[in-house]
């Protein structure tokens, strides 16, 4: 037991540390994208930048605006950055480094991402702001438009591997990785955790161009630092998805397996660093179109391709 929870909290340690260098990567990838520097007084190379911020927002001044909702107002960041971490919890890093191993783990990581809305959706209501309230209708809009696609793109992968199991999973590409057998799934599975990440070119759950800062406008302090949080938490759970459903996992050749991992996130990381200095945001009913008109239908067609050629192959 205790074992168990020495494991548990060594994870969970480095998952957080990872966030917060996250923070830094994204920075430091962008100062490289635009020609400047980026982070680079506090610390050797800038690598105590992370920590000098966590200490700027735990001295700032607390806010909660006088017209909020005030328990839902604190509750929403709370739910939001718990709804991810969580998930977590089944995320198999290498053969025996995870926290749990269940046999419905794709399940357990639906069910729990997907409360991640409601965190939004309080944040932008219990704001009693009007930037913030379209910022929460936004997020739950999209969150849900983009849950649909994403989910038949992973019923390609359950169908091949024909378990929920992430160990399991990455077990079963041990000799050929899924992104080679499930291309136009691995495509809709990246574009539907860009848009469920609120990252560029679908960042639009804060918009700053016209929502101010979105559902977080009236955040303050940690309260703001929880939902910053949580956005590099969602980057760093999908890279580490992608490389689980798509990418082989800690499969591969010569190098430990958990290094393996952690090169293959970094590698998805810097995409997604790469798509935000690259590409501008579309339009709201661009984003909508995308979803239902082009990325749904293409997930269906991938589910019965899939479906057929597993039988025909039986």
């Amino acid at each position: 037991m205790e074992l168990a929870v020495l494991k548990i909290i060594i994870i969970f340690a480095v998952i957080l540390t990872a966030i917060a260098y996250t923070t830094l990567l994204e920075r430091r990838f962008l100062g490289f994208f635009q020609l400047r520097l980026g982070p680079n007084r506090v610390g050797p190379f800038g690598l105590f930048q992370p920590i000098a911020d966590v200490i700027k927002l735990f001295f700032k001044e607390d806010i909660t605006v006088s017209h909020a909702h005030k328990f839902y107002f604190i509750a929403a960041p709370v739910i939001s950055v718990a709804a991810v971490l969580t998930c977590f919890a089944v995320v198999p890093f290498a053969g025996n480094v995870y926290v749990a191993d269940i046999s419905v783990a794709v399940l357990f990581l639906m069910a729990f991402s997907s409360m991640g809305v409601y965190g939004f959706l309080l944040a932008g209501w219990a704001s009693n702001n009007k930037y913030s309230a379209l910022g929460g209708y936004r997020a739950a809009a999209q969150m849900v438009s983009y849950e649909v696609p994403l989910a038949l793109s992973l019923a390609g992968v359950l169908i091949l591997g024909g378990t929920m199991s992430l160990v399991d999973i990455v077990n079963n590409q041990n000799g050929l990785w899924y992104i080679f057998q499930q291309p136009l799934g691995f495509i809709i599975f990246v574009v539907c955790t860009f848009a469920e990440t609120n990252r560029t070119p679908f960042d639009f759950y804060e918009c700053e161009n016209e929502l101010v800062a979105g559902y977080f406008t009236e955040y303050s302090s940690m309260k703001f630092g929880l939902f910053y949080m949580t956005e590099y938490a969602h980057m760093l759970l999908a890279s580490c998805l992608i490389t689980v459903f798509y990418l082989g996992g800690w499969n591969g050749p010569l190098l430990p397996p958990l290094l393996w991992f952690v090169i293959k996130v970094f590698l998805v990381l810097f995409v997604f660093v790469w798509v935000r200095a690259t590409f501008p945001r579309l339009r709201y009913d661009q984003l909508m179109t995308l979803a239902w008109k082009v990325l749904l239908p293409l997930a269906f067609v991938n589910l019965f391709v899939t479906a057929v050629v597993a039988v025909a192959l039986s």
